[in-house]
């Protein structure tokens, strides 16, 4: 920035005003005189607030020094104003430089962005400059990429010819291209290769393990790579190596019957079905045991009184 604006900046010291006394004293001054004139009015939009600081900084521009001739307004016209110089062309940019790590895909991530790198820098640390506008990429001081600035973190800045030969084929393929394949195919596939690019971040990762899985049709045909994706998200292995051991075993050619799960359950306090069964059944097995005593009453009733008059004839 100092460059830019054809400055000098000489920093001050950490925790020592007296480096700056001039900056504090303005500082302190502004309080006085703007700050604590204003505090307790009330402003109603951000232009009536700048007008009121407006007024009363004049004011204190043009206040005299006390132990010098002039004011502030008088110095500025005298020393400063004449050693103003206008403002460069082109507006200054921030730029950001740092250093990055090139991972396996040869890609850098910056703050979530993926920019692509040749493959060739794969494991090496790199250089960087990132300005609101674009990014460079430096190794050993030597350029060797350079993207637009990203602003959508879905889609890492990939370019051709970064890529080894047997990659940068995946660029002419989109998602929808695979779905569209596997659709073809058959149902089972379709929610394989969806469930496929949904378990990566970015769909580009998983390019790869569709165009695998999709090209088993060829080998091992079309309806057995449906059963196999049918079988693979059974038992959720979705991974290109595992739909191929599924087809070498002949998985999907098996059965696969899902049984019931029983839970047989023994404690003293479940009262069991019969707990449950309808109020009517209920009352008919009431009804039926207290008619059964009933007539096993009476019946000893009339038992005892034979007995008892057996026993009295005699």
């Amino acid at each position: 920035m100092a460059d830019h604006f054809n400055l000098a900046v000489i920093p001050a010291r950490v925790r020592k005003p007296k480096d700056k006394a001039k900056v504090e004293a303005a500082v302190k001054m502004a309080t006085r005189w703007i700050i604590a004139v204003l505090k307790d009015q009330t402003f109603f939009s951000l232009p009536e607030l700048n007008l009121a600081i407006a007024e009363l900084l004049e004011k204190l521009n043009s206040r005299p020094f006390k132990k010098m001739p002039g004011s502030r307004r008088s110095q500025y016209e005298l020393v400063d104003r004449p050693a103003l110089r206008p403002l460069p062309l082109t507006p200054y940019e921030y730029t950001q430089v740092g250093k990055a790590k090139v991972f396996l895909d040869y890609h850098i991530d910056l703050n979530g962005y993926r920019y692509s790198v040749p493959y060739q820098y794969v494991g090496k640390k790199i250089e960087y400059r990132l300005n609101y506008r674009t990014l460079e990429v430096f190794y050993k001081g030597q350029r060797i990429a350079s993207h637009p600035r990203l602003i959508d973190k879905r889609k890492p800045a990939t370019q051709r010819e970064h890529m080894p030969a047997n990659h940068a084929f995946l660029l002419d393929w989109t998602p929808e291209r695979f779905t569209a394949w596997a659709q073809k195919i058959g149902p089972s596939t379709e929610r394989l290769i969806s469930t496929v690019l949904a378990s990566r971040e970015f769909p580009q990762q998983s390019f790869r393990t569709c165009l695998g899985i999709l090209s088993l049709a060829k080998e091992f045909g079309a309806d057995r790579l449906e059963k196999a994706s049918s079988v693979a998200l059974s038992v959720r292995a979705t991974s290109f190596k595992a739909v191929r051991l599924i087809l070498q075993n002949q998985q999907d050619r098996r059965r696969f019957v899902d049984a019931p799960i029983q839970l047989k359950i023994i404690h003293s306090h479940i009262r069991g079905a019969q707990a449950f069964s309808a109020p009517n059944e209920k009352e008919n097995e009431n009804a039926h045991s207290s008619h059964n005593g009933e007539s096993s009453e009476s019946e000893t009733l009339r038992h005892g009184e034979s007995h008892g008059s057996t026993n009295a004839s005699g």
